[in-house]
């Protein structure tokens, strides 16, 4: 099959033609010629306003529910999920049921993911169970595909154990990454703690429930010279942290989510339980520090946080409302509103090539004779997440109907066009 891209703007640092606005020819899984102007038949023809193509896109921080919670999302719902996104890889958390914690779980994910438009890497857990109290055989999920550690929504909260943890992936370059929550300090919280918390009547999240988090692994960190990637930062001190720790030369990552990115704490005020995440929205000031990390590199990432919920753990009071929001298809669009003059490279930056480094995933550039994994996007357009148009099981989303700037035009993965 013949896929011709008409017109693109290349965002791909990489590549020999970034910035140059051309035509691309896809044969098969290859980039088979890269040219102003091609005029050759093709099964296929993506040609749209504004059209810009970067290396696929990575999502590093998503729950797909899958085995044994697959009422909320399965694999092939949320890589449906994920292309409609604009994503040909994520990789997603070991929550399940039973918890993927060994070689077999992580070989049923890649094996039942084979066929599906989008590549799923299985993120092993620290843990067993992500019970936070021995070490899972780490080694054994490496060997059989686990992409990086981390014990996803249950973050690790022994430093002794984390400590173990981040010297035993050095014996094969593995990365641990941490979602930052001290589950003591706030431990009945519901919302970010601050005059808006006060004024509602709930209980409040600290911000130091995730910075001083934050602080003591950057310390483990210290200690070990292992790698870490921290996920879903959400106060301007812990960027602080992150960032005076990478001036000192350690090998710390970090992604931050869009919710963040949009929302605050002042969002919340007419108790809409799709806002209810974890970490918590937090205060203005706070939103204004992570945006300017965006602008000014020192975010690596941008990671959904996708985190399908049933209707009914979101539909009640909010003190028991489930957390989280699902994320993948409305991903680039909130980015966009946000930053509209974000440069086509920064995009690329923030949505691909930094993860597939961090990650040590494969790298993917344009240029003829590469593998294509590709994603079409355009500033122009909009983007309406409607319950007719998503592909995940959930619909835990707060942009339901709201019509964003902004449009992905599809994916090119496995050798297999996926337009949107």
């Amino acid at each position: 099959m013949k896929i011709l891209i008409r017109q693109a703007h290349i965002a791909n640092p990489a590549a020999p033609l970034h910035g140059q606005v051309q035509d691309i020819l896809i044969e098969g899984e290859t980039i088979v010629k890269i040219a102003p102007h091609i005029d050759s038949p093709a099964d296929q023809t993506l040609e749209a306003p504004g059209l810009i193509v970067s290396p696929g896109w990575v999502d590093p921080f998503s729950h797909f529910c899958d085995p044994g919670l697959e009422h909320r999302e399965n694999l092939a719902s949320g890589a449906a999920a994920a292309a409609a996104g604009g994503y040909t890889r994520v990789l997603v958390l070991p929550n399940t049921k039973p918890v993927a914690d060994s070689k077999s779980q992580i070989t049923y994910i890649l094996n039942s993911s084979t066929h599906l438009p989008a590549y799923i890497h299985p993120l092993g857990a620290l843990t067993r169970g992500t019970e936070g109290k021995e070490l899972a055989e780490m080694y054994d999920m490496q060997q059989n595909g686990a992409i990086a550690f981390t014990d996803g929504l249950s973050s690790v909260q022994q430093p002794a154990l984390l400590l173990k943890a981040l010297q035993y992936v050095k014996a094969f370059e593995g990365v641990v990454i941490q979602l930052p929550v001290d589950k003591s300090i706030g431990a009945h919280g519901l919302m970010n703690e601050g005059i808006i918390s006060t004024q509602m009547g709930l209980p409040g999240i600290p911000a130091l429930a995730e910075e001083i988090m934050v602080k003591r692994d950057l310390d483990l960190l210290r200690y070990t010279q292992s790698k870490l990637h921290i996920t879903g930062i959400s106060t301007a001190k812990s960027l602080q942290l992150i960032q005076d720790a990478r001036n000192e030369g350690w090998k710390v990552t970090c992604s931050v989510t869009p919710y963040h990115l949009r929302f605050c704490d002042e969002d919340l005020q007419q108790y809409d339980t799709r806002l209810k995440v974890n970490p918590p929205l937090r205060k203005a000031s706070d939103r204004a520090a992570l945006r300017q990390g965006i602008l000014d590199g020192t975010i690596d990432c941008i990671a959904t946080h996708h985190l399908p919920q049933h209707s009914d753990q979101k539909t009640c009071e909010f003190e028991y409302a489930a957390w989280g929001m699902i994320g993948l298809q409305t991903s680039f669009a909130i980015i966009n509103q946000i930053f509209p003059d974000l440069s086509e490279q920064r995009i690329a930056e923030l949505f691909s090539t930094n993860a597939r480094n961090i990650f040590a995933l494969p790298a993917t550039d344009i240029r003829e004779g590469e593998k294509a994994e590709l994603s079409f996007f355009s500033k122009q357009g909009s983007t309406t997440l409607s319950p007719s148009n998503n592909q995940s099981k959930s619909l835990n989303s707060p942009h339901m109907n709201e019509t964003l700037p902004g449009k992905v035009w599809g994916t090119f993965v496995k050798g297999q066009y996926n337009p949107q």
